[in-house]
């Protein structure tokens, strides 16, 4: 089976980052999109995020990192991934995944979403967050990778 995790990653933290360690137990092939999302203002920039969520999975044989933009589903098709991932940390989580899971099965049918509830440790993490405490001049490292630390305080404060 194929699967692809869509989502913004600006940038990847270790709650998604335990997203793909799991997907990719019980996945043939992962893919992690870097999705262009138009309603959001980024941080990095695509290239720099691909670059740096390639660094962060080098340890997993079985994924791979693209950068897209457009409809997930479309996406999914042309590369014949089966099954869509998808992370949820809290209700608010699930209520955004299930009409986008909804609108994704009216789109395809054939291709189907699984959720990865977080874990405990991670599921107050998000990358806004991130950004945050980082931009108020405290200290983000025990949430995202080390490389990731490093890029975020270098484009945050110089």
């Amino acid at each position: 089976m194929k699967a692809l995790y869509p989502g913004s990653f600006d940038p990847l933290t270790n709650g998604h980052l335990d997203i793909i360690e799991r997907a990719s137990k019980i996945a043939d092939e992962l893919v992690v999109a870097v999705m262009i999302n138009p309603d959001k203002r980024v941080l990095f920039s695509l290239q720099e995020r691909v670059d740096m969520i390639q660094q962060a999975v080098a340890h997993i044989p079985n994924v791979s990192v693209v950068a897209s933009e457009g409809l997930t589903i479309h996406l999914a098709n042309r590369l014949n991934a089966s099954v869509l991932v998808r992370g949820i940390r809290a209700v608010m989580d699930y209520e955004f995944e299930l009409q986008q899971s909804t609108a994704n099965m009216m789109l395809d049918p054939s291709i189907e979403s699984i959720f990865f509830v977080a874990r405990p440790e991670v599921s107050f993490i998000s990358s806004s967050v991130v950004k945050s405490i980082v931009q108020s001049g405290g200290d983000a490292s025990a949430f995202v990778p080390k490389a990731i630390f490093t890029a975020l305080e270098e484009k945050i404060h110089g």
